[in-house]
């Protein structure tokens, strides 16, 4: 495999993660914010 496409590939693959892992840790830092409120 060409380094041009090994290197596309990578960043395809760090967008594909950021497109799933950013809402995935705000809806556990949002979670878990609110389950902090319910023992206060």
């Amino acid at each position: 495999m060409a380094n041009g496409a090994s290197n596309s590939m990578n960043v395809k693959l760090a967008l594909a993660w950021a497109f799933v892992g950013i809402p995935l840790a705000w809806g556990i830092i949002t979670t878990l914010i609110n389950a902090l409120a319910l023992f206060q």
